[in-house]
């Protein structure tokens, strides 16, 4: 059965919640096939995630070219990145689509899968490509025009990711329709609107499912702990976190939340027994340097070495995330600056220009976020962080 309109609906909410993984995990190592064993994992036979993964990598193997089936589970394996922060599903997620992966006209379903895939690894440009063919074909996809959003955001392209946010209002729920206009105006000058709107929103759609309730109380915390509303932010993480979902991005942006707020301990207590995430890896490490807690040495190296490995494998998009470690955990800021910069080259968002504008004041470098202080006033955005910082950097200019 095809997905319809419907399905992809309930869909589409999740792309600007994961893309923020592209650049947290290394790059994925792909199976010459499904039947090849690169770890054992847990098994959790109880799950019913597991269940499904399972039926549809039997249904796969005997119809190897159904494409409803494949696209579905490589969709199934990308949910398994968002929940446990583990890359290799990425690989499998691209074997799934293997005989479509290098097709110049799939099906599309399978473009906006590939899109999701591409834009993993940083191929914007090619994922971009992807999403507009399939919105000729199926110009009413909420999905891809979801992650059309999602992609333009992460570019700091506020005027092609509001177009795309216009595009949903008929196609997503209320809720998710009006946050995604929201989360442009959060960094277009309009951040306290944008939170009241994103309130008022969640209050009009108790039936909304606990999938989109996260997505929007996400946005609505990162929007008011960028305004200085701390307690607001906090109220807004933890009635995400009180839904229960596993979303490796929600812990993660709630531990840098409290790593902000001087609480270490509460991030340990987080993140516990979550280190297989290399997203979450590092809010520990960050943690234990603060507490100088006994894990501390052991987080550092095991870091440094997923680091190191994914350096040789050429892997290039995790630079964010290796510069806050090179920085905040290793002390060398020259060389977090280079980080900072390359990743900033690729993605412009509140996070990317955060580390940019740190390593530079770290560095002594103060030019070197010139781009970042001309987004911020391009912009409009408000954030108490990114203020301070850009005054730090003009006082030593």
């Amino acid at each position: 059965m095809r997905f319809g309109q419907h399905a992809r609906s309930r869909l589409k909410l999740i792309a600007p919640l994961l893309l923020p993984l592209t650049a947290t995990v290394a790059a994925p190592f792909i199976p010459n096939s499904d039947e090849q064993v690169v770890e054992t994992l847990p098994a959790r036979a109880t799950d019913p995630r597991m269940r499904e993964m399972r039926d549809l990598r039997q249904a796969l193997r005997r119809s190897p070219r159904d494409v409803d089936v494949a696209v579905r589970l490589a969709r199934r394996y990308y949910d398994e990145v968002a929940a446990e922060g583990d890359p290799r599903y990425i690989g499998y997620a691209q074997a799934a689509l293997e005989p479509w992966w290098n097709q110049p006209d799939p099906p599309p379903e399978v473009r906006v899968m590939r899109a999701i895939l591409l834009q993993f690894n940083h191929r914007f440009a090619a994922a971009l490509a992807d999403l507009d063919a399939a919105l000729i074909a199926e110009p009413e996809n909420g999905e891809a025009w979801s992650w059309r959003a999602a992609i333009h955001m992460a570019q700091a392209d506020y005027s092609e990711a509001r177009r795309s946010c216009e595009r949903l209002q008929s196609l997503a729920s209320p809720l998710i329709a009006l946050a995604c206009t929201a989360n442009v105006d959060s960094v277009s000058g309009k951040a306290a609107a944008a939170a009241d709107a994103i309130r008022s929103a969640l209050a009009r759609s108790p039936q909304a499912t606990a999938a989109e309730s996260l997505w929007a109380l996400t946005r609505l915390a990162e929007i008011e702990q960028r305004r200085g509303q701390f307690d607001a932010a906090e109220a807004a993480y933890r009635r995400a976190l009180a839904l229960g979902l596993n979303d490796g991005y929600l812990l993660a942006a709630y531990a840098d939340f409290l790593l902000d707020r001087n609480r270490p301990l509460e991030v340990m207590a987080l993140l516990e027994g979550k280190s297989r995430s290399d997203l979450l890896l590092l809010r520990l490490a960050l943690a234990a340097k603060a507490l100088n807690h006994p894990s501390r040495g052991a987080l550092t190296s095991d870091l440094g070495a997923r680091f190191d490995a994914a350096r040789l494998r050429g892997d290039t998009t995790h630079r964010k995330e290796e510069a806050r470690f090179v920085l905040s955990v290793l002390g060398q800021p020259q060389q977090a600056l280079a980080l900072a910069r390359d990743n900033y080259a690729e993605q412009r968002e509140p996070a990317d220009a955060r580390i940019l504008l740190e390593a530079a004041s770290a560095a002594k470098q103060p030019n070197a976020a010139a781009p970042a202080l001309k987004w911020m006033a391009d912009s409009g955005i408000e954030s108490v962080v990114l203020e301070e910082l850009a005054r730090k950097l003009k006082g030593a200019a």
